[in-house]
């Protein structure tokens, strides 16, 4: 009797073990904060927004232990003081070699359909997966990143309580710090009032706030921006994301030194053609180009005022192409600086919840 009722104890006590495993894995929904005029984000369904995953995208983008020499993290490369980007033309692996393209900033990156400067991935899981083991830049095996983060207790209850596994891989990473990525979201400058004005969205009471401070200067510059007969900008960067999904050649050179997504595709038409990038903080994320070449906003506006090269795929959208730009007169070229630094959105580099959780 007594080894029967030992039994039926064990069992209860193994069941409820078994019970409180189950109850001790549960994600809670993470809920975007999406801008009103911006569209709605498509999430994918094999990666769900939770707060545990955001949580620990969070503490991965910092994490050193993913390079080879645990000397640099993903934010060494995309800081919050240069709106996530890097203020170095070219960035420094750990073994000292510098690539050949500027880091692009990091922003609305929920809604690209695209990503690096030749778009050769598709979605953010999979750009997610290539600078770890990329010989100029962290330099370590997938398999080696990973086992540093199972030997720290912090990380393997992190995965535990994000994807309900302790034997994960650079797949879990990857979801993770796409998950935290997704929640940069860019969308409270003066830019965004302006935004709502011309498209006749109603004003919060602080849109109003900032509408009142918003310069007639930065205004005549939003209608050279917009304007076919102005700077002509339009064409490629609009809309709430200030960019265009495409891929350009906006007439940096007449003879590539980089064939840009030509490189992918092996299609000569694309050759010299680059990703369109956001306008979004463009103050804030010197230098410009996919190589880095102008190191100010008034060396950009120079290169479309006078500085256009033809080529056989140079973007017909350039319509002043023929005249080496648009041929802005300096106020014009004031105005228009004027008005791009209204796309910085200090509340974003700012954040809290996008700086590291141990600085």
């Amino acid at each position: 009797m007594n080894r029967l009722l030992f039994v039926i104890l064990a069992g209860i006590v193994v069941f409820q073990a078994c019970k409180k495993d189950q109850v001790g894995y549960q994600t809670t929904p993470y809920e975007l904060a999406i801008p009103s005029h911006f569209p709605d984000m498509p999430i994918p369904e094999d990666n769900p927004m939770t707060e545990e995953g955001v949580l620990l995208g969070r503490m991965l983008f910092y994490e050193k232990q993913l390079s080879g020499d645990n000397s640099i993290s993903c934010g060494t490369c995309h800081s919050p003081e240069t709106a996530f980007s890097d203020a170095n033309q070219f960035s420094t692996g750990i073994d000292g070699i510098q690539g050949n393209r500027n880091s692009m900033a990091l922003v609305n990156l929920g809604w690209q359909t695209s990503f690096f400067w030749d778009g050769r991935s598709h979605t953010l899981e999979e750009q997610i997966l290539e600078p770890v083991p990329n010989p100029i830049e962290m330099h370590q095996t997938w398999t080696k990143a990973v086992g540093k983060l199972k030997q720290d207790v912090e990380y393997r209850n992190a995965f535990y309580r994000a994807f309900g596994t302790v034997d994960f891989d650079s797949t879990h990473v990857s979801k993770a710090l796409a998950q935290f990525l997704r929640t940069m979201i860019s969308g409270n400058s003066k830019y965004d009032v302006i935004y709502k004005y011309v498209n006749s969205i109603p004003f919060s009471a602080q849109d109003q706030q900032v509408w009142n401070t918003i310069t007639t200067d930065e205004l005549a510059g939003y209608d050279l921006f917009q304007s076919l007969n102005g700077a002509d900008c339009f064409h490629c960067h609009n809309g709430p994301l200030m960019q265009v999904q495409k891929f350009s050649n906006n007439g940096l050179d007449a003879v590539f030194t980089d064939l840009g997504r030509g490189i992918i595709t092996g299609n000569p038409a694309d050759n010299g053609k680059f990703k369109v990038p956001t306008l979004r903080n463009i103050e804030l994320s010197a230098p410009y180009m996919h190589d880095g070449r102008f190191a100010t906003l008034d060396d950009v506006i120079e290169h479309y005022s006078t500085g256009i090269h033809q080529s056989a795929t140079i973007d017909p959208l350039i319509e002043f192409a023929s005249q080496g730009g648009v041929q802005l007169d300096p106020d014009q070229r004031l105005l228009l600086k004027a008005f791009l630094k209204t796309l910085t959105d200090q509340e974003f580099v700012t954040n809290p919840n996008f700086q590291p959780l141990n600085p």
